[in-house]
């Protein structure tokens, strides 16, 4: 481990949801890196449909997949022990230490569940991190003046409190009120989670940060705090986001200059950062829709992962989008489905143990000679595999609740133990459980190339790209943060 001076933990907080907590995270992440340190992060409790395969075969948020990557590490499921995967408008899946123990209602979550055991799997899972790193970048959820829901805790301030953490409060400036939200927030903290605050951080600034100089001054003199730092708003650095949020700013449409790949917009898509190597070719325009007049312009159709298969095939129906993927199938477009999106395109999902809801059969839409039955066991794994017959191996992740068999075609990949993945009826069409198999240059390449498409793929190198993200964003973040006062309030002795 790095000899660097032991340092607190920090967490950073926020006014509300969507504050940008995220990718601040990864921002010092990869700034404690660059500094010489060891450092890992840290959310004892997360909700998202966007979930990563470590490489214990075990299940977490993406953003503290993405937030590892940012530190140099492999990711692990102690880093994100606490795991809640909505699978409908009023039920989430719950997934402790990697593994899902079953699904709960929101009320039932709050009220029901053991709050202590949870909070001490959390702190388990913590002080397993907090002895190989150094620090431990932790982050809270949503907001921390929720008064109503302080004694269900386990994932903001009494985690500070636990871990002696100074905390760091993100409020976002581009959605107004800021002075009202840090000031209330930090008002309303019981006396021994304020002392715990010991900066205040001003994110998704637009225009000249001078004229906020008075701002920062009157922030300090209200709350007694120091602004360590005013973060300018950004668009030209891509760091995956976990929250399908942004989905909302990638809705779009055909652009006639471009290669233009349609990702259908499912209810409860999951797992959409498998497309990211697709939104940065500069020659590919690649929107998300539930349009089915957009679908139908496409050269490219994808079906993503979800979390509810059933419900979104009954929703596909619905809004006249099931037929619009069969037409563009028929058309010759091409056509894929990765994980619930494969499981959609085939014949028929058959849910016997009522995994998913009451309904214990659907049909799907019959693109794929394939029949899925759901169960209750999780698959969570990454892996090597092999694309149709090339001898390079790529790498991918699997994350589903259900078999699949077919009935005709061939499967699409080979793994690295032999076993087949996927189910490939052409080029134009096949689908996968493998999550990322479009982060492989040669499978994106494979796509253009059965749909006379062209672009550069081959000079586009994801991983160089991602890298050079993460070492941009500390750039913009270090460049507008004080960071002597971070490390003077991470220094001293440690509490816990």
């Amino acid at each position: 481990m790095n000899q660097k001076k032991r340092l607190k933990p920090i967490l950073f907080v926020g006014t509300g949801s969507d504050v940008g907590k995220s990718v601040i995270n990864a921002a010092f992440c990869r700034i404690f890196k660059q500094d010489g340190y060891h450092p890992a992060p840290f959310k004892a409790q997360n909700m998202s449909l966007n979930s990563y395969a470590s490489a214990e075969g075990l299940e977490l948020g993406r953003a503290q997949a993405v937030q590892a990557e940012a530190c140099g590490i492999p990711c692990l499921s102690a880093m994100n022990p606490i795991l809640l995967k909505p699978t409908s408008d009023q039920k989430a899946q719950l997934v402790l230490n990697g593994k899902p123990i079953g699904d709960q209602s929101a009320r039932d979550y709050f009220l029901k569940t053991d709050r202590e055991f949870l909070f001490a799997e959390a702190m388990k899972a913590w002080r397993s991190l907090d002895s190989r790193y150094n620090p431990i970048v932790m982050e809270g959820a949503g907001s921390i003046s929720e008064v109503n829901l302080w004694d269900k805790d386990i994932t903001n301030m009494r985690v500070a409190l636990e871990t002696g953490s100074p905390t760091i409060l993100i409020a976002d400036i581009d959605r107004g009120g800021v002075f009202g939200s840090v000031y209330g927030t930090i008002k309303l903290l019981p006396e021994a989670e304020r002392k715990l605050i010991k900066g205040i951080l001003i994110n998704k600034f637009r225009g000249d940060i001078s004229l906020f100089d008075d701002g920062r001054r009157m922030l300090e003199e209200l709350t007694g705090i120091p602004v360590i730092g005013v973060i300018p708003y950004f668009r030209d650095i891509h760091i995956e986001e976990e929250d399908s949020v942004v989905i909302d700013y990638k809705r779009g449409s055909t652009d006639t200059s471009k290669i233009n790949v349609a990702v259908v917009l499912l209810r409860y898509m999951s797992n959409f950062t498998d497309f990211n190597m697709l939104e940065r070719m500069p020659e590919v325009n690649l929107y998300y829709s539930a349009n089915p007049t957009e679908i139908a312009k496409a050269d490219v159709v994808l079906i993503p992962g979800s979390k509810n298969t059933i419900s979104d095939l009954i929703y596909l129906r619905e809004r006249g989008l099931a037929k619009a993927i069969i037409q563009a199938a028929e058309a010759g477009k091409g056509v894929y489905g990765i994980c619930g999106g494969y499981q959609i395109l085939g014949e028929e999902i058959r849910d016997p143990d009522q995994v998913e809801g009451d309904l214990e059969m659907m049909p799907g839409l019959g693109l794929l000679p394939v029949v899925t039955t759901l169960s209750k066991e999780k698959r969570t794994v990454q892996t090597r595999f092999r694309f149709q017959q090339q001898k390079a191996y790529g790498t991918g992740y699997e994350i589903h609740m259900g078999q699949t068999r077919l009935l005709g075609g061939t499967p699409l990949c080979t793994l690295e133990d032999g076993s087949a993945d996927g189910c490939l009826v052409s080029p134009k069409l096949w689908g996968t459980y493998l999550h990322g198999i479009l982060d492989n240059r040669a499978v994106v390449e494979e796509i253009l190339k059965a749909n006379q498409l062209q672009a550069e793929v081959a000079h586009f190198d994801y991983n160089a790209f991602k890298e050079e993200q993460y070492n941009k964003l500390a750039d913009h973040v270090r460049a507008c943060v004080d960071m002597d006062q971070v490390y003077s309030v991470l220094d001293g002795e440690r509490s816990c």
